[in-house]
Formats: C-alpha cells, structure tokens, sequence
C-alpha cells in the first residue's frame, strides 16, 4: 500500500501528530496534489485551539497548498499531471443557493474549507475538487507563492471593502500585512501599521515595506484615516481602531475568529463609520488577485519550516516571532519556478485603474 506523510490534528488544543497514511486516489471531478509547499495561517492555530466549531477530528490542517498535479480523477478535464496549482480555504461551494448564485459563494451555508472539513496541505499529498484549483502566476518559487492563496487572497477582499481610502491603517502586522500593503502601495495608498505595543522589530519591518507610520496598537496614528483593516483576532482593538478613523470611515474584519469585542459608546460608530467582517473568499477573487500579484509585483518574505516541524511553525507565528509568513516544505519537494526575486529592476506597472 502506498503511504504519504501528514501532520494531523487528533484531538482539541494538543500538538499535531506526524501520521504515515494511505495515499488518497482521486475520485470524480478531484485531483491528487503532490505537495511541494502548504502556508501556515493563523487559522490554523484557531483549529489547533479548538476556537472554530465542529472541527471533525481527526484533521490535516492547512489551506495555502502548492504543489503538482499527480493523477486525475474520472470527469476532470480543465486540470493535467505535472502542472503546477495552489489550493486556497475555499474547497466547495455548492452552486445552487442563493448566495452562490449571486456571486457570493463564500457564504455559501453548505460551503467546505480546505485544513477544517476537507484534509488540506500539512501532508506530502493532498486531494481537492478540480474546480478549486488555481494555475500559479510563474516567477515566484514553491515555498513563496504559498502565502498567496490566503494571506494575500484576505487581503485583497479587505482592501475591495476599503473603498477608495486613501489613508489606511493594519492593525496586526503578519502575513496578510505585509502583502497588502504593497498592494496599497501599488494603488497610491499611504499605509499606517500597528503591531503589539512595543513590537519594535515588527515596526522596523513595516517601515521597510513603506509604511508612513508605524507604532503599537495603543497609540493613534498621526490623522485620522479613512479606513482600517483589523487582521490581529483581538476584539479590544475594535474600539481603537474606531477611534482612528474619521466620520465616514470603515473598519473592516479580516479574521475568521476573533476573541469577543467589547461594550463601546455608540459615538465612536456614530458619524456614518462603518463596522464590516469579511468572510472566506470566492474563486472570483482568487482569479483576480492571481493575476495583479505578479503586476504589482508582490513579493513574499518566508520563514521555512519542514513539514516535521509543523508545531513549531505554529508557535513561533503565536509568539509573533515571524516576520512575514510561515511555510511548510515537504521533505523531496524541490522547486521548479523561479523566486519572485527575479522581477527586481523591471519598471514598475502603473496603479490599477
């Protein structure tokens, strides 16, 4: 019997569990993934805390997949061995709601995510529904494409929601900060970052991607701004952020979860601001934001860990010890693509219009 290696998640708030199982055959309309490369989100530390519901135990985490095509399953015909793909959080949706037809399947109440009620990427195989697979932009490399396909994809759906704001504030400077604000950038944005009071290595790092300002999550920024982005799963910076925006300004949601927001006055809402969550992401998005990252270009700052060393990966992004993103490689996995790198010195596209 053949066997792929996964790190799975047995039980509620314990370490994952480094498991030999049998390798997956692709059914109807799925693809075998070899993967060369899965991200590590914050979402998965919400799983591994046991913070989201229903999490059907045993589970292999992960949802920024990258890898090649191994076999097809009967049906598929948009998808080939050997090409290279990402999978992201969005693994099914089931088409025929209300939300689905509207164009917005990410609310879809029978959708299923790719590391929670599908096995995502923590593994040196992975199986996915064909129709959510992406092509990867070429240029970027196994391990730096992998952030892409959640930590940019949120990013961008927040940032649509933004609007035209000009002045924009990111509450919690991680792996989706530090690749939307290069996307800010690109569309003549001034940025303002906060991170944790006194994270002042996270402050230099903002700084070096061209933040205008940078400080702690309990100081106010030099103007008030037009929008904020709150990625940190902290409620208690809701009413911060509130306070940091002018009267028509918004303050958009980025995580899945997040701990409970406190009472505030109804003043700080007041003047038309607008409090807003953002929820998954469509294919739609996925498509879109696949194709401007490479424009812009975005390019990704990695710390790799190997796929033994998954818990460790999660502790280092709980403690804020990383600076940009968290990237499992599995163990044979080589990468075929170039490094984003290699776009330096090219001129610079113009803005989106």
């Amino acid at each position: 019997m053949a066997l792929m290696q996964a790190q799975v998640l047995e039980v509620p708030r314990s370490p994952l569990v480094l498991r030999q199982r049998p390798l997956p055959v692709p059914g109807p309309g799925q693809v075998l993934i070899d993967v060369a490369a899965c991200g590590v989100c914050r979402t998965d530390l919400h799983l591994r805390d046991a913070e989201l519901p229903s999490i059907p135990y045993p589970l292999i985490p992960g949802h920024e997949i990258v890898g090649r095509i191994r076999s097809c399953g009967k049906g598929v015909r948009d998808r080939e061995p050997g090409e290279r793909v990402g999978v992201a959080w969005l693994g099914f949706s089931c088409g025929a709601c209300e939300d689905c037809r509207a164009g917005r399947e990410n609310l879809c109440p029978r959708a299923r995510f790719t590391g929670y009620q599908i096995d995502g990427g923590y593994a040196t195989q992975a199986l996915a529904d064909a129709r959510y697979v992406f092509p990867l932009p070429a240029g970027y490399g196994d391990a730096e494409v992998a952030p892409l396909l959640c930590a940019g994809l949120i990013g961008f759906r927040c940032l649509g929601f933004c609007g035209p704001a000009r002045r924009l504030g990111l509450y919690g400077f991680g792996a989706a900060a530090h690749l939307v604000i290069q996307l800010a950038q690109f569309e003549e944005r001034t940025v303002f970052a906060f991170t944790r009071p006194g994270d002042r290595a996270g402050q230099d790092f903002a700084r070096s991607l061209g933040a205008a300002w940078a400080g702690g999550s309990d100081e106010s920024p030099p103007d008030l701004l037009d929008a904020v982005i709150v990625f940190a799963p902290v409620g208690a910076l809701v009413p911060q952020a509130l306070r940091a925006v002018r009267p028509g300004g918004r303050v958009i949601l980025g995580g899945i979860h997040m701990s409970d927001l406190p009472g505030f006055p109804y003043a700080l809402l007041w003047g038309e601001r607008r409090l807003q969550s953002v929820a998954n992401l469509t294919r739609a998005d996925a498509y879109r934001f696949l194709k401007v990252a490479p424009q812009v270009p975005i390019r990704t700052r990695v710390q790799t860990y190997p796929l033994e060393e998954a818990n460790q990966a999660l502790d280092d992004l709980r403690s804020g010890d990383i600076r940009g993103a968290a990237v499992l490689t599995m163990p044979g996995a080589a990468p075929k693509d170039r490094p984003p790198d290699s776009s330096a010195g090219r001129e610079p596209a113009k803005p989106l219009s």
